[in-house]
Parts: structure tokens; sequence; C-alpha cells
């Protein structure tokens, strides 16, 4: 793209100096002869001054000296010396020509000519500083007709100037004998070109032919990849990217391997009046005679301003083809197809899913499909003492060719009302009345009545809650603090999970201050939370006139009696739950604490915690993550004990590094991935080298060790290589 920027720059250095001459020209009251093709009526008035001016009328020259500046439309043109030769129709301008563009551009040369009528001329000893900071070169640039600019001898380069009496050549460049930019083709071609790192040649280039800048998308290859890993070997990336029309296009990607056949892939991109489609395929054949492959399509089309629909197919054919191959590292693959619309205060969506699992454990014939999935949720417009009614519909059939299908219709209507006390309290009472409706087939039965449960079941769930908190503020000199105490109490009948009663997505729960003031804490619709109970907390926070904030939040939750349907190890197992906290620190931007967990409501012992904190001093900024779970025995939500973390440092003005990586803190984990990178960042050029180790392990996936290069000359374009190694 650079390299366009240069045949533009130097296309307009010569256009524009010659605007500006002939504005020049036909101010300064030249006598009425026929004027050139350029003086039209309809240019715009230029202004300028000179020191002295002077009319050869036996010549026909009109010529302006010293400190001459034009300026017209927003250009700036200045030179020792503009001349008009009204015989021959020649503009001549020299010593110290500068030439400021609107757009940031800042051309020199040293003498200039040009025909009045703007479509011939010559350029000597042409440099200029492009708005990017970029600049060029040129020994002579010369334009023909109005439609081929040649320039001769041509250096460009994004780099700063070396600093004076140094005689180091710039960090790269770009040299070549000549470049030829043909506005009629709108074709950019190089000879003779080559590429210089610190003044040492590194790749030549005989030919090189590109679209000009008014061309946006043009057909052509792109610059190629080359890597390689233990399973592929070496492997080059040669794309060729087709434009299809203005709104769509196609890039092909053949992938040559040592080890294996080799591979293709290919994406297509389409964007339409209403609508959207990408799509990314690829097709290989390996040395076991396999054919493999893999589809990732994303679309999305408005019907109206109301409705829309859209479509997400991801499948592979092999469960290890991704990885191997590079094109993803996903555990599960989701394809789902979906109708949705909002309008006024209603969400309606309407969707079918299917998964492919990945991982080694997973079935394809325990997988489920849903088929459909069914949302509505609506709100009213608050009444004139302010309560509004919802009403939540959710449907949804599952299907297995090995173990439970079932079928779920909810309907939840809901009345809320919200109201502030004179002394600053706040109230919300909520009422809603659940309705399920479940089919199960193969549904396990308890170990006491053994077998499978086949048949139907109805679910109530009447609900009452009224929330209090009273938030409670005082001034502290730069501070304001925050003490806010805070209740929930919920009525609702005991029971209501049956075991005829499929548990399809509410498995993964999770017991924490974030849910603390749920009505319902399961994530999902098929399990409810049961029985009279009471949520309770207090918060207190500061926050600081310059921006710092921090706080601390503590609760627990209260029920009446035991409920099984919450597991051995969920914190809400017994009567009194185990308590639940957050603690958030920001004092500044450069800094960031955050901290929840859970407590045993008995012993005080850590059953949950996460802390995550950020944050930079000076030349150093550094981030972690510590994730524990406790396992909760019976339930699919399994334990977590796992640190990441990143270091990162400014080594010198221009280079940094980075190290990162992940460790499994269980008894059976151990390193997950570990990274070190080095960036070298300036003006003109970034480098940066990343050596990391992978543990992943998944039949042939192997734990693999990587280093990857990339290089990206600013304004130019990028090179990227990268090895895995098992």
């Amino acid at each position: 793209m650079t390299c366009k920027r240069i045949l533009l720059a130097l296309l307009f250095a010569a256009t524009l100096n010659l605007s500006g001459a002939v504005a020049f020209a036909q101010t300064a009251n030249a006598p009425a002869e026929t004027p050139p093709a350029a003086f039209s009526a309809d240019s715009p008035p230029a202004a300028f001054s000179a020191d002295s001016m002077t009319h050869d009328n036996e010549l026909g020259i009109i010529t302006a000296r010293g400190h001459v500046e034009i300026n017209q439309s927003g250009r700036t043109l200045i030179a020792d010396l503009i001349s008009y030769d009204q015989t021959r129709d020649l503009i001549r301008a020299s010593g110290n020509i500068t030439l400021l563009r609107t757009n940031g551009d800042v051309i020199f040369a040293d003498t200039m000519e040009v025909t009045g009528d703007l479509k011939n001329g010559v350029i000597d000893n042409m440099r200029a500083v492009l708005a990017d900071k970029s600049r060029i070169a040129a020994q002579r640039g010369k334009l023909v007709n109005d439609e081929v600019m040649t320039m001769d001898r041509v250096v460009y380069t994004r780099c700063n100037p070396c600093q004076a009496g140094s005689n180091h050549a710039p960090l790269w460049q770009i040299k070549s004998v000549k470049v030829v930019h043909d506005r009629k083709t709108k074709t950019v071609t190089y000879q003779d070109s080559w590429l210089e790192i610190a003044g040492i040649p590194v790749l030549y280039m005989p030919y090189l032919s590109h679209p000009d800048p008014t061309v946006k998308r043009k057909s052509g290859f792109l610059a190629p990849r080359a890597g390689g890993s233990s399973t592929l070997g070496f492997t080059v990336q040669t794309p060729y990217f087709y434009v299809l029309d203005d709104q769509s296009d196609v890039t092909l990607t053949p992938i040559i391997t040592t080890d294996e056949i080799g591979a293709v892939a290919g994406q297509y991109r389409g964007r339409f009046t209403k609508g959207e489609l990408q799509t990314e395929a690829s097709l290989a054949y390996d040395s076991n005679q396999d054919i493999l492959g893999h589809i990732k399509a994303t679309a999305s089309f408005d019907i109206n301003n109301k409705w829309r629909w859209g479509a997400n197919l991801n499948r592979t054919i092999s469960d290890t083809y991704m990885r191997r191959y590079g094109f993803g590292n996903e555990d599960t693959l989701t394809s789902k197809v979906f109708l949705e619309g909002l309008q006024d205060n209603t969400f309606t969506s309407l969707s079918a899913m299917s998964f492919q699992g990945l991982r080694r454990a997973d079935n394809s014939k325990t997988t489920p499909v849903i088929l459909p999935v069914i949302d509505f949720k609506h709100q009213t417009d608050p009444d004139r003492f302010g309560a509004y009614k919802t009403i939540d519909v959710n449907v949804a059939m599952l299907t297995r060719d090995q173990g439970v299908s079932s079928k779920r219709i909810s309907v939840k209507p809901g009345w809320n009302l919200s109201y502030t006390a004179p002394k600053g309290d706040i109230y919300k009472l909520s009422a809603s009345l659940g309705v399920d409706f479940f089919h199960a087939a193969n549904q396990p039965a308890p170990d006491s009545r053994g077998g499978t449960y086949n048949g139907a079941a109805l679910r109530l769930t009447p609900q009452v809650s009224i929330d209090w908190k009273w938030p409670l503020a005082r001034r502290s000199g730069s501070v304001t603090e925050v003490l806010e105490p805070m209740a929930q109490v919920i009525v609702s009948p005991f029971g209501g999970n049956s075991y005829k009663m499929a548990n399809e997505d509410s498995q993964d729960f999770d017991f924490n201050d974030a849910n603390l003031f749920s009505t319902n804490r399961f994530t999902g619709y098929d399990r409810v939370e049961s029985g009279p109970r009471t949520n309770y907390g207090l918060k207190w926070s500061v926050t600081g006139d310059n921006g710092g904030t921090s706080s601390i939040m503590l609760g627990q939750s209260y029920r009446m009696k035991k409920d099984d349907t919450f597991k051995v190890g969920s914190g809400l197992e017994n009567n009194f739950s185990d308590y639940v906290g957050k603690i958030q620190v920001s004092p500044s931007e450069n800094f960031n604490l955050l901290y929840r967990t859970r407590l045993d409501k008995d012993t005080w012992a850590f059953r949950r915690n996460e802390i995550a904190v950020s944050g930079t001093s000076g030349w150093l900024n550094y981030g972690a993550n510590h994730v524990f779970f406790d396992t909760q025995q019976g339930s699919e939500f399994a334990g977590r004990k796992e640190l990441s973390y990143y270091v990162g440092a400014k080594l010198t003005n221009d280079w940094s590094g980075r190290f990162s990586g992940v460790r499994d803190l269980t008894q059976t984990g151990g390193q997950r991935s570990s990274n070190l990178s080095f960036t070298y960042d300036n003006e003109c050029l970034t480098f940066e080298t990343t050596i990391g180790r992978t543990f992943y392990q998944d039949r042939e996936v192997q734990p693999n060790d990587s280093i990857m290069f990339r290089v990206v000359f600013k304004t130019l374009g990028e090179v990227t290589s990268d090895v895995s190694v098992n």
C-alpha cells in the first residue's frame, strides 16, 4: 500500500506544483492572448507573493523572483523563481521548490518544467515527506499526457533520517531503477527493485506490479507465509486473492507441506444490502490416504428493521485435523441457525443447534441436537405507580441417538414494582408464576427405583420476593464513602426438581457474589430454587475525586429447609450457605485488583478463590489470574485450580519483552503453556519473535515447541514465519 502512495505522491507533486504555477500566471496581469487550457474560468483564485515580478512583453515571459509563495485551494508552493513562457506554453520553477499539500505531504524539488495544460512535465531531484512520515526521493519524474508518470532512481523508506554526521543507512529502504504509474490502466510497475536492510540488499525484485491507490481491491497473490511443525514438516502458504465484485471476494490458499501431501484453504467474504456472509473452508489429503477438511461459515441478514436471520456452520471431518493444520484450537464446534426479532419491549428468537465434540472422550451418539429453541421475552411499560409486567417463554427440544432425549415448555409471567422511601432506602417487590412442562425419554431414575423414566411431568413454581437496600453516603476529604446494607426475602413452595425432569441447561452451577441476590441461581430453566429463603449482605465502597475506587462486599444466604438439588460442595447444601465476597481495588489506572471468594460457613476454609491482578510500574507491566473451585460431589461441575500470568518489560526505547504461561495446579496437572517473546519497535519497523511450548495432548496432537518470527515494514506490509516441533 505504501508503494501505491509513493506513486500517488509523485504524481500529485507534478500536477499540484503545476496548478500552483499556472494560478500565479493567471493573476499576474498577463496580456490578453488566448490562455492555455489550464487557465479556466472555473479555476479557484490563488494568492501569491514575491520579492519582485517582471513581464517581458517581447519574449512573452512572466517571471517572479525571491521568496515566491503561491496559495491555492489549501496548497502552498514556495520557490526562488517561477516563470511562465506564454509563447511556448511552458512553466518553469527552480530553487528550493517546496509544496505543502492539504493532506500533510511536503514535497521538495530542485527544478520543475511543465506545459501549461498540466499534461506533460519533468521534475528533477525530487524528495518528499509524506503525511505518514515516510520519505521518498527520485532523480527525475516525468509526466506524459497526464496518464503515465515515470520516475527514475527511486528510493523509499519509512525510517527517520540518520543523525547529522552519521553515515549509517536507514534501517530499511526500497530502491528501484524505474517506477511507472499508468493512470489509464490504474497500475504501478517497478523495474529492478531492491529491499535493503541497514544498507545491505536482502531481496531483489526484477519486476513487480500492483494496482494504484485509486483501486481499493484487485485480484493477485498475497504475501506468502512459511512455517513448519513435526506433523506437517516445512510448510509454505501462497494465498491468491480474487475479487468477484465490489461487495465480495475469495481467497484461495494452497498449503504445501514436506511430510504430508498438502492442503488447500479458501475464504469467501460477501457484503449485501441487508447482510453479510463469511465462509472459511479447507480440504486436505494426508499420507494415510484420508480426506480431511473443515468449514466455518457465518451468515446474518436483516429481514426488516425488526427481524433478522442467520446461521453459523462449524464442522470438521476429523477431531484433530484443525489443530494439526492450524485452523483453530476449539474443543467443541457449534452450528446454529436462528431467526430473531426485537420490537418495542419484546424479544423473540427461534433457533436450532448441533454440536461436534473434538476431545477424545466425546461421543457423537450422546452429543445432543437441539431443535427447536424458542425464546420470547416481553416487558410492559411502567404504569402510573411504576409497576410493570413481564412474561418469559422458553421451549427446548433435545434429542440424542443414545441417552436422554427431552422436551420442555416453560412459561413465567411476572409483576414488578420499585419504590424509593423518603429516607433513601430502595424496595423492589416481585411476583411470578413459573409453569414448566417436561417430557423425557431414557431419563435415569434414582438408584432406589432403578431403570429409566419415560413420560411427562409438570412443575408449578409460584414465587414472591422483596428486595431492600439502603445506600448511605458520606463525604470525607477528597473521597466519597458509600455503605450499603442489602437484603432479600423470597417465598416459594418446597420441592419442584423431580428426577422426571431432565437437567440439560442447569448443570454448570457456581454460587458466588454475582448471583447471591438472584431469585434463581441456576443458569437455565431445567432447575429452580425452592422454599422460603433470605439473602443478605453488606457492601462498602470508596471513590476518589481522581477516579480511584475500592469496594468490599460480603454476603450469605439462609433457607428454612435443606434442598438436595444443591450438591455437596456447592455452598448451598445446608440451611446457612457459605459466605461469598468480593474485593475490588483500583486506586489508579496503573493497578487493578479483583478478588472473589467463597468461605466455608463453619471452618472459614476457602472453597472458591478467584484473584486477578494487573498493573504497570514504570518500565514493568504484569498480570496474573488464579482460579480455584472446589469439586461438587455428584455434579457435572468439576473442580479447577489454575494460574495464568504474564510479565512484560520495556528493556530499551525500542526493545520490550514478555513472558506468559498457564499452569494447572491440581495434582495431576502441570504446565499447560509457556511463551517468551521479544519485540523491537520503532517508527519504521516492528520485529517480534515468540518462543513457546504447548503441553496439550490428544491422540496424534502432541505437545510441541514453536518459534514464530514476525517482521512488519510499516506502510509496506509484514512477513510471518512460524515453526512447531514436538
